[in-house]
C-alpha cells in the first residue's frame, strides 16, 4: 500500500498542477499540501529516520527561500514557488535535488521559448480558430507549473522515496 501511494501521489499531484496551471494559470494550494502531508506520512513507513526526514525538510526550506526571493522580484508565481518547494521535499538534500532543479530549469527554458514563439503568432492562431488555452496565447506570464511537473517526472526515478519503493518490490 505504501509503495502504491509513493508511485501514485507524486505523479498525480504534478499532473494536476500542470493542467491547472495550463488552463487557469493557478496551482491550487491543496496540491502542494497533499505533496507535503503525503511525504510526511509515507517517509516513516519507507524506513526514513528523523535525520533523513529533516534533510528533506531542509531541502524544501532552501528551495522555498530561493523561490520566495524570485516571487518577491515578480519572477516566479506563488503557486509555482509552493509547488517546487513541495516537490523538493520528495527529493531531499542529495544529487536527486540537483537533477530535479536541472530538469525543471531545462524544461522551463524550452517551454518558455515555445510559448513565446507561439505568442508571436497569436493573431494568426486566433484567426484560424486553433483552440489553445489563454495561458499560452494571451497571458503575460508563463505557466511554469508545467515545467515543474515535467522536470519532476524526469527526476522522480532518482528520488529517495522512489528508490526505496522499488527496493521493497524486490
Amino acid at each position: 500500500m505504501v509503495v502504491a501511494a509513493i508511485l501514485l501521489v507524486f505523479p498525480l499531484c504534478l499532473a494536476f498542477a500542470a493542467f491547472s496551471d495550463l488552463f487557469t494559470m493557478t496551482i491550487p494550494n491543496r496540491v502542494s499540501l497533499i505533496l507535503i502531508v503525503s511525504f510526511l506520512m509515507l517517509a516513516p513507513f519507507s524506513g526514513f529516520g528523523l535525520q533523513a526526514i529533516g534533510m528533506h525538510l531542509a531541502a524544501a526550506a532552501i528551495v522555498l527561500a530561493a523561490c520566495f526571493a524570485l516571487f518577491a522580484f515578480n519572477v516566479m508565481g506563488g503557486g509555482d514557488a509552493k509547488l517546487l518547494s513541495a516537490t523538493a521535499l520528495w527529493f531531499g538534500l542529495n544529487q536527486s535535488l540537483t537533477l530535479l532543479m536541472a530538469d525543471v530549469a531545462a524544461v522551463g527554458g524550452l517551454i518558455t521559448l515555445l510559448i513565446l514563439l507561439v505568442r508571436t503568432q497569436s493573431n494568426t492562431i486566433l484567426a484560424i480558430g486553433l483552440p489553445l488555452p489563454n495561458s499560452v496565447l494571451l497571458a503575460k506570464k508563463i505557466p511554469y507549473g508545467i515545467a515543474i511537473a515535467i522536470g519532476g517526472f524526469m527526476a522522480f526515478p532518482s528520488s529517495p522515496l522512489f528508490i526505496t519503493a522499488l527496493e521493497s518490490l524486490k
